[in-house]
């Protein structure tokens, strides 16, 4: 079985004499004032583990550590990326035409189609083709000047846009997000088939909503019941669980506020960075 085979786009593809293969893909070029060390993608085989909250706390992460960080939000139709930063300013252009990233408090580079719209609440009725062009743009015309890391923040799935990020830009490694239930075996398994077609290296898993704490007794309770599923799923496809986050008020309150930088990460993330820090 080939990418091609599992492509929504097969019908409609001109690359299938090289798609999947050893010397394929052809990315994109990078804009030419950019200069990125590392791309990395957050990726979810489903929709609803909070891939955008992990990325966002990611983001944060790295830049508390000192590295110069980037967040293309590639999450078209469902951009949450500028609000978890509290963002609202529209995206400018240099005389050359090429984007200029927005900037938060603590120095991250947004781009994301909620900072191209006047509504951030209206609705993109795109097509696929459309919406994979503006991911390609988000690589080609933003001018991201010098970065250590750029995260790309992916749609759940393997459609349309997951398969332009692989096929466009040269990811040098893949977070999967998943949560501790019993269907995320199969979920687990799709996102590294596809990653594994694309010839992507994951970096591992990050087990998100793994626990909350009581706030009277502060015993950590699993929400989900035990996570044997996702160890048997990582444990099956050879990856490793990086980091479990706790589903925490506190935590997503000040993300839903625009206070994502307020974020205390000191106990968080930490596998996850180190994996990241060791391609620099």
């Amino acid at each position: 079985m080939s990418a091609c085979d599992s492509c929504p786009s097969k019908n409609g593809c001109t690359s299938q004499d090289t798609c999947g293969k050893k010397n394929a893909p052809t990315f994109e070029p990078m804009n030419s004032n950019s200069s990125i060390k590392k791309v990395i993608g957050i990726a979810s085989g489903k929709g609803g583990v909070g891939k955008s909250f992990v990325t966002t706390t990611l983001a944060v992460k790295l830049a508390s550590q000192g590295l110069k960080v980037g967040i293309m939000d590639a999450d078209i139709t469902g951009p949450s990326i500028p609000r978890a930063f509290g963002l609202k300013e529209m995206l400018t252009s240099t005389d050359e035409n090429h984007i200029i990233p927005a900037t938060t408090m603590g120095g991250i580079k947004v781009v994301s189609l909620n900072l191209l719209l006047e509504d951030e609440t209206a609705p993109v009725i795109w097509r696929g083709p459309v919406i994979s062009g503006l991911v390609r743009q988000f690589w080609t015309d933003v001018d991201w000047g010098m970065l250590d890391v750029l995260l790309i923040d992916m749609p759940p799935g393997t459609g349309d846009v997951p398969l332009t990020v692989f096929q466009s830009i040269p990811l040098d490694g893949l977070v999967l997000v998943s949560t501790p239930q019993d269907l995320v075996s199969m979920i687990v398994s799709k996102a590294q088939n596809m990653a594994s077609m694309m010839k992507v290296n994951i970096l591992g898993l990050v087990e998100n909503m793994s626990y909350t704490v009581c706030p009277h007794c502060n015993e950590k309770i699993s929400l989900f019941g035990n996570d044997m599923a996702l160890k048997r799923a990582a444990n099956a496809a050879n990856l490793e669980i990086l980091d479990k986050m706790p589903l925490d008020p506190e935590m997503t309150g000040l993300v839903d506020e625009g206070e994502a930088e307020s974020l205390k990460l000191d106990e968080i993330l930490n596998n996850t960075y180190g994996a990241i820090k060791a391609l620099l």
